[in-house]
């Protein structure tokens, strides 16, 4: 009884604990400009099971794709072994749903082939980051943090696995040894991977109880620091890749959108029923320089960034030096994102630290290298539009600081006085056509 009621306050403090966090992150999300995304909903929904369900941009790099399927599948099958362990745990039986008989076998096999292939990819993913080092894995923007991160997480998977066949492995051999609860007249479950494991174990009972206990605990105490680990991680993409990639960008990704302040100020211009916005309203920003300017699209994009660096890698900017990683951009929105929201949470939602995206995490140089190809939004297999960020903050530094390269300052002063790029009058475009004849 002592068992089942520490376990049940276990669980309820991890359901607590992250769903304090999801409002913190949903909260944080909103603080963004709205925006309506509730059209084409059939298309955004294909896009969803495409994207998100069916994974269809990782095919890309197949090595890669095909070890993220298994962790993918694994991650959603193997858990659904949590909602036995919950059971079990809150009431203290004993593999409750071996009712389901020759199906709760098969289940049972299913998820120690899935556990041992997760444990698999596992070790592949750690050897490609620490071992082969590939080159996106290991760029400037890729800290202690960053790099600990994704380890920690493989670690985890792999501990978890661990347990879980361990686990098996002794509950099997007790049921062999028909002891106690765990035999119930004939043995439960199939154990086609932890079989392989009794000869690694004690032959006593006492021994095998305690190490099929202590792997049980193990394994659901992990499963709720897991949960409440993910939404801190570059893991949180495990959620919110399926709303992410339903409110994806439908529209050609070469079409820009127009600012909403810069239409009404046209509309003020040039047409007289216009309403001007009443004398007390704040005045219009053009374009982003803080989080709070950007779209709560935009700021669930950062969110759900993977930091898997296809985007940086696909970046001509970055591939021929330049300072630009889109990765960066992502996660530098993400992480002044959490700033702001922790100011809020111990200050208020009126306080001003004095600094902002731009210029404390992002520069200038960052967003005048990107060349608006959209080789990182194709890239990126969750659909994160870095280059819409970076639009948005250009437009804050042209129209509000007017501050912009060189080149372009007299681009924009051409356009200025003679309607076009070019460096000669409107009147005297047509004039090669005279000599030709």
């Amino acid at each position: 009884m002592l068992a089942n009621i520490l376990f049940t306050l276990l669980l309820i403090a991890g359901v607590v604990l992250f769903t304090k966090k999801i409002k913190s992150v949903i909260r944080n999300i909103k603080l963004g400009r709205d925006l309506n995304l509730n059209n084409r909903k059939s298309e955004r929904l294909q896009t969803m099971i495409r994207v998100a369900l069916g994974q269809s941009k990782m095919g890309s790099r197949p090595v890669a794709a095909f070890f993220h399927v298994i962790l993918y599948v694994g991650f959603i099958i193997i858990n659904i072994e949590v909602i036995e362990i919950i059971i079990d745990g809150v009431f203290g039986t004993h593999r409750v749903l071996s009712f389901l008989g020759g199906f709760y076998n098969l289940l049972i096999g299913s998820f120690e082939y899935l556990a041992f292939l997760v444990f698999i990819a596992c070790f592949v993913f750690l050897s490609r980051r620490n071992i082969l080092k590939l080159k996106r894995f290991h760029m400037k923007e890729m800290t202690k943090w960053p790099k600990s991160d994704a380890n920690i997480i493989l670690i985890i998977e792999i501990l978890l696995m661990s347990a879980f066949l361990i686990m098996n492995a002794c509950d099997y051999q007790l049921q062999i040894l028909h002891a106690g609860h765990y035999f119930k007249g004939e043995v439960i479950g199939s154990f086609p991977v932890s079989a392989h494991l009794i000869s690694l174990l004690p032959a006593n009972i006492e021994s095998l109880g305690f190490i099929e206990r202590f792997c049980w605990w193990f394994h659901i105490i992990g499963i709720l620091a897991f949960l409440n680990y993910v939404p801190y991680s570059k893991h949180f993409h495990i959620m919110l890749a399926f709303p992410n990639t339903y409110y994806s960008k439908l529209t050609p990704k070469g079409q820009f959108t127009n600012m909403e302040s810069v239409t009404n100020e046209v509309k003020l211009m040039l047409d007289p029923s216009a309403i001007p916005p009443p004398a007390d309203a704040p005045p219009a920003r053009f374009g982003a320089k803080d989080v709070q300017d950007l779209t709560w699209k935009q700021l669930m994009d950062a969110y759900s960034c993977t930091e898997c660096g296809r985007c940086t890698s696909a970046c001509p900017a970055n591939l021929t030096g330049k300072l630009l990683s889109p990765r960066k951009i992502m996660m530098d929105t993400r992480d002044r994102l959490e700033e702001v929201g922790k100011n809020i949470d111990k200050h208020g939602a009126d306080y001003n630290d004095n600094k902002a995206l731009l210029g404390n995490y992002i520069t200038e140089e960052e967003l005048w290298a990107c060349t608006s190809c959209n080789a990182c939004t194709e890239a990126c297999p969750v659909n994160i539009d870095p280059l819409s960020i970076i639009i948005d903050m250009r437009r804050y530094l042209v129209m509000e600081q007017s501050t912009a390269p060189a080149e372009l300052q007299g681009m924009f002063a051409k356009i200025e006085n003679n309607g076009a790029p070019w460096q000669f009058p409107a009147s005297d475009r047509m004039n090669w056509t005279k000599e030709e004849n």
